[in-house]
């Protein structure tokens, strides 16, 4: 009975705001989101202080007639700060992605070489892409697990080389050991 109780590992309830973890990317991140926004609101500012800043003359007193609220004034700035600010915005959803799905591609591509067998490969991004400690992970990782490989496949050439010869007892031995071996390794 006591074997069909499954164990349940405890869930860790995350933090919804965590700064430290990849805090330099995040930081990246949040600088460039900062920076549009700035930008963004710099230039309605500069449209607003246009047309706000022109002179008041004849026209002014003439369109009291018409006009009847601050909005239908203000409507036309609104608009024309809001459309840049639509268009800033715009440009930076179609940019910005890019610098972080591109490394992010590459790594899957990479990794989908190692899924076919390719332990030979090389997790490599350029100079200015995010995600170098990723690459570096992946690349310490593989560089254990070809280690592990290596380490099988002289054991496995060993032991053929004991069967050939006929040194049974040896060949059970390497056996044995290969079992141990893998037996250690998490899988």
């Amino acid at each position: 009975m006591a074997n069909d109780i499954v164990k349940v590992k405890k869930m860790h309830k995350r933090k919804k705001l965590n700064l430290a973890v990849k805090r330099d990317l995040q930081i990246w991140i949040l600088s460039r989101i900062i920076l549009v926004v700035i930008i963004s609101i710099s230039i309605a500012l500069f449209i607003m202080y246009l047309f706000s800043h022109k002179r008041i003359d004849e026209s002014f007193y003439q369109a009291h007639i018409t006009i009847r609220r601050v909005s239908d004034l203000l409507l036309p700035v609104i608009l024309a700060s809001g459309g840049v600010c639509l268009a800033a915005g715009v440009i930076f959803a179609i940019f910005f992605p890019q610098q972080i799905a591109g490394p992010i591609y590459r790594l899957e591509e990479d990794l989908k070489s190692v899924a076919r067998g390719n332990f030979a490969q090389i997790f490599r991004l350029r100079r200015t892409d995010r995600f170098h400690s990723l690459a570096e992970a992946a690349n310490l990782a593989l560089d254990r697990v070809r280690k592990e490989l290596r380490q099988i496949k002289q054991e496995v050439d060993l032991l053929d080389q004991d069967l050939e010869g006929g040194k049974v007892e040896e060949a059970r031995e390497r056996i044995k050991r290969l079992k141990e071996y893998l037996n250690q390794l998490k899988m």
